[in-house]
């Protein structure tokens, strides 16, 4: 005679299954917490030192994991970078557009304001554009973007030009808000905000009346 299961055996029965699939939630939590602190830490290497003093012993050392294991994460140095550059370019918020269209005060306040924040970290990526093709899209990408905000804020400057004079104006205004010169009057001249938002300004106001 066949014995018929009582529903406490049949209990008993599915614990181990339930138990493994606690487990493997349990590890797949561990694995992506994992994954997250080896991000971060590369996220401030880069930060800090961009591609000459970025290595995967450093980012393990500070994620407090081993070499192995980052590279079981992100596969290789280059992946690792590249997504640490991702969640950077995700944390820079959005360039504004003056209330004034060809207002050079708050344009120049406008971009200072970005430049402060990422001005640095753009050098770094500029500087390392040759060694990581990964980001060439990226900088395309930032390229055409000051490039379309040149052409929103001084607008009503642009169409006052017509032909090359038109051509001239707007690549004088694009090295003018450029941020090398940024990076020039605040970090190699060391000038202090306001003086170097003033040098910027006169850029500008040349480039327009010269036009």
């Amino acid at each position: 005679m066949k014995s018929i299961a009582r529903p406490r055996d049949r209990r008993r029965a599915s614990a181990p299954l339930e138990t493994r699939a606690y487990d493997m939630s349990n590890r797949a939590a561990q694995a992506e917490a994992t994954r997250e602190r080896i991000r971060q830490a590369a996220v401030a290497l880069y930060r800090e030192r961009a591609l000459d003093g970025f290595t995967l012993d450093e980012v393990a050392r500070r994620a407090e994991v081993t070499v192995q294991t980052v590279l079981r994460a992100f596969k290789s140095k280059d992946q690792l970078i590249m997504k640490a550059l991702i969640t950077l370019a995700e944390e820079t918020q959005p360039i504004k557009i003056p209330r004034v269209p060809g207002d050079a005060i708050e344009a120049v306040t406008i971009f200072f304001d970005l430049y402060e924040e990422v001005g640095d970290f753009v050098i770094q990526q500029l500087g390392d554009e040759p060694r990581l093709s990964g980001l060439e899209p990226e900088l395309d990408a930032g390229r055409q973007g000051h490039a379309n905000w040149v052409e929103q804020t001084f607008a009503t400057q642009l169409a006052r030009t017509s032909g090359a004079s038109h051509q001239e104006m707007f690549h004088a205004l694009m090295v003018a808000t450029d941020v090398y010169v940024w990076k020039l009057l605040r970090r190699d001249q060391k000038l202090d905000r306001a003086d170097a938002e003033a040098v910027m300004r006169q850029l500008i106001n040349g480039v327009v009346r010269e036009a």
